[in-house]
């Protein structure tokens, strides 16, 4: 229950946090690139197994696409929130940068279990690869990311290939994985539907340590201070790297940055730009 108190904490922190954002960046928009948006868009169809009214009504994403792109990259942020809270929405700081944007919902706990959290970004993230093409998006330059639980998902349908081949798509064709304070861990909500108390770790198949390998997309892991983040956020991350290493993974690299906590997104984006420049460079090559 403490950590769940204290997962909470940082909720109230962080939403203010975007509140504040959000506000500011809409003086930014005005400046910035010109962009086409489309919300709501369905990645989910009423043919597949498990969709009801809550799947209709989460398993939509929000895209904003620049004018006049040609094989642009393409970042799928996922939203936090602990797999229980939270909604799309596409960072401002992302915006402007001649990237598309994609930022699905999914479903979430206590209305569902585990996986199908992670089964909604599998199939948010097929839905890209197989429509990206036609909105002017290079599906070979498709980075996936997210903050907190999105960062958990990121690296769970890009570690583990079985998520992802359901939609028959190889993981490995994701062009880099940019987790920002993500579990590598078995997720506390997880946990918490097995009865397991949250200070207790867990490595088993729900945790993307659990799918450390050698042939992974490039892996680039960002938390915040050590000594201010949430729950070990940053040794978990620290391990996450080790052990990819270990595995022979040739591309894993993690930042820490110094004075921010668990709410580190704003001085993380410029890493994940920079990071998605440097690879979609490599790529072109």
């Amino acid at each position: 229950m403490n950590m769940i108190l204290q997962f909470a904490r940082y909720q109230i922190i962080f939403s203010l946090m975007a509140i504040v954002a959000s506000t500011s960046g809409q003086v930014v928009a005005q400046n910035a690139t010109h962009l086409t948006s489309q919300r709501d868009i369905p990645y989910r169809s009423d043919e597949q197994d498990g969709y009801d009214d809550y799947a209709a009504e989460r398993c939509k994403l929000d895209i904003d696409v620049p004018d006049n792109v040609d094989g642009a990259p393409t970042v799928v942020w996922f939203h936090g929130g602990g797999l229980r809270s939270g909604r799309k929405q596409i960072p401002q700081r992302l915006k402007g940068q001649g990237m598309i944007i994609v930022a699905p919902n999914y479903r979430m706990f206590p209305k569902v279990k585990s996986p199908v959290y992670i089964e909604d970004a599998a199939a948010a993230v097929a839905w890209v690869f197989k429509n990206i093409e036609t909105l002017g998006g290079d599906p070979e330059l498709i980075y996936v990311s997210g903050h907190s639980a999105g960062g958990y998902l990121a690296s769970m349908i890009g570690l583990d290939k079985q998520w992802l081949a359901a939609h028959a798509i190889d993981a490995n064709l994701i062009a880099g994985l940019i987790p920002f304070s993500g579990h590598t861990i078995t997720h506390f909500t997880v946990r918490e539907e097995r009865g397991i108390a949250g200070e207790q770790p867990v490595i088993d198949a729900m945790a993307p340590l659990f799918h450390v390998r050698a042939d992974a997309p490039p892996l680039i892991l960002i938390t915040g201070d050590r000594e201010l983040e949430l729950l070990g956020r940053y040794e978990e991350n620290a391990y996450m790297m080790r052990m990819m290493k270990v595995a022979g993974h040739k591309s894993t690299t993690l930042y820490e940055l110094q004075g921010y906590g668990h709410g580190m997104t704003e001085p993380a984006f410029p890493i994940l730009l920079r990071q998605v420049q440097k690879l979609t460079k490599n790529k072109r090559k």
